[in-house]
């Protein structure tokens, strides 16, 4: 499968997607399909354990600039709506790989570029760069996911002064508010990235999946549903080859040589 927008590449089970469209990088109807298409084809590569853990990145000054405004504008109402449910079926897809994602940003994201980031487990950002949601100085209001998992990071209030004030806000706002983990260096962005890739990469791949679904998946249930969820995923790793390997390689005081089985 080849992009015209993005390149895929796998190394040492790590999935490196780069989006690559000058000079913004903004999300038109051809990078929205692709970045589908591509979380199609990582899941695939996951469940046959090529992968297990994701980057997400970009060329250029923007991490992502956003909705391609200029081929919104030549768009009638009936086009919109489509369109925007669209872009969210595409974020939601980046949501639900099954492994960990990190999104690596080494420019500023902005709007639907920034819900992409939102989608990922892990936000890494560059000192220099801006991140926001600006969608309510268009008159319109976040559509790919960012109205809601924007909240869930940094929770109602902050949300609410993020959003309707459509700010943006530099590396180390966002950091101290949650909305990203790490905030680093250009320099240090990819290996930073990298290293946080190769430390889940390392694990039990299978109990790496349970693992996210068990914390994903109880978000909004009650602490009694969380803890049964959590106990079904972990009846699922018992049978696997991978949990007896940890244990012997405990045993022998080796590192672990896990298959995915």
């Amino acid at each position: 499968m080849s992009f015209e927008f993005l390149t895929y590449r796998i190394e040492d089970f790590v999935a490196v997607l780069t989006i690559n469209r000058s000079p913004v990088n903004a999300l038109n109807r051809g990078l929205v399909s692709e970045l589908g298409e591509a979380a199609e084809r990582i899941e695939r590569d996951v469940d046959s354990n090529k992968v297990r853990a994701i980057i997400i990145t970009a060329e250029g000054k923007y991490f992502c600039a956003g909705a391609d405004l200029k081929e919104r504008m030549d768009m009638t109402e009936e086009e919109v709506e489509p369109t925007v449910r669209n872009i969210g079926q595409c974020v939601n897809k980046i949501a639900e790989i099954s492994v960990p994602t990190i999104a690596a940003m080494q420019g500023s994201a902005m709007g639907g570029g920034f819900e992409v980031a939102l989608a990922a487990d892990i936000r890494i950002l560059v000192d220099s760069a801006q991140v926001g949601l600006r969608e309510t100085a268009l008159a319109i209001i976040p559509g790919a996911g960012g109205t809601q998992r924007l909240t869930r990071l940094i929770g109602p209030s902050n949300a609410i002064l993020w959003i309707t004030t459509a700010g943006l806000f530099s590396a180390e706002e966002a950091h101290a508010q949650g909305a990203v983990n790490y905030v680093v260096s250009a320099a240090e962005l990819m290996p930073k990235a990298q290293a946080v890739a190769k430390e889940i990469s390392k694990n039990g791949p299978l109990a790496v999946r349970q693992a996210k679904k068990a914390v994903k998946n109880g978000l909004g249930k009650s602490i009694e549903e969380g803890l049964d969820l959590e106990f079904d995923c972990y009846q699922k790793i018992i049978s696997t080859q991978d949990r007896i390997e940890g244990l012997q390689a405990f045993k022998e005081k080796r590192q672990p040589r896990y298959e995915g089985k």
